[in-house]
């Protein structure tokens, strides 16, 4: 609940005059993490030497899950910067 009662109350004296307002940079902020964590996902590897290989970098999640989370956190940035916030929206019956 105080998460909504903080993200109602998010509002900026530049909102109105600016192309994106506070609420679409928090959304991109939120974006970039995913973005970085979907490349966390595909960090690592283990141990290369000339002598051996290690098939550790195909697993599934560095094959398959953490390229479809950094295109989700893509996708989701393209979303954060078109929202349109109503430049009025506050605190709705006192909530």
């Amino acid at each position: 609940m105080k998460l909504r009662q903080w993200w109602h109350g998010l509002r900026s004296e530049n909102d109105s005059r600016m192309p994106l307002t506070l609420k679409n940079y928090v959304l991109m902020i939120v974006g970039f993490v995913i973005i970085v964590v979907g490349f966390a996902l595909m960090a690592g590897g283990g141990n290369h030497t000339a002598e051996e290989f290690d098939y550790s970098i195909f697993s599934w999640r560095r094959i398959s899950l953490a390229p479809m989370v950094v295109i989700a956190g893509f996708v989701f940035e393209i979303y954060a910067i078109l929202k349109r916030f109503p430049v009025g929206e506050g605190n709705k019956d006192g909530k």
